[in-house]
């Protein structure tokens, strides 16, 4: 069933939004200061190419106490507005019965938009 839940989300936009983010992620790995940042869109990319079976889970990485001030600097430049692109859209879909599941995913993508450092995809393939 996720597999076909992602081919529908392929087809109206999920490939659209994925290619947006890895844009955004190649853009960002040209700086050398921006690579943290490519890292986290590229993250954010691979969860719109398949985010039906995919988790979001908090993880203890090596950056330490550095994810807080990376996570404020993140919503600052665009994580909000990310996040409340995703809540709206999540939103929209959910009026449906049909839209539902999909806008469930909009919903764990706003999450993971809001404050990626810190944060590891499971990938559901």
């Amino acid at each position: 069933m996720k597999i076909i839940g992602n081919i529908i989300w392929w087809i109206f936009g999920g490939l659209e939004a994925a290619i947006g983010y890895f844009t955004g992620s190649l853009a960002m790995f040209v700086t050398i200061i921006g690579i943290p940042v490519a890292l986290q869109t590229f993250k954010l990319g691979l969860l719109c190419l398949w985010p039906f079976g995919s988790k979001v889970e908090k993880c203890e990485s090596s950056i330490g106490c550095i994810r807080i001030p990376l996570n404020i600097l993140w919503i600052i430049f665009g994580g909000l507005w990310a996040c409340l692109m995703h809540i709206l859209f999540g939103t929209l879909l959910c009026i449906t019965i049909i839209g539902i599941p999909f806008g469930k995913q909009h919903f764990k993508m706003a999450g993971l938009s809001l404050a990626p450092f810190g944060k590891k995809i499971t990938l559901g393939l």
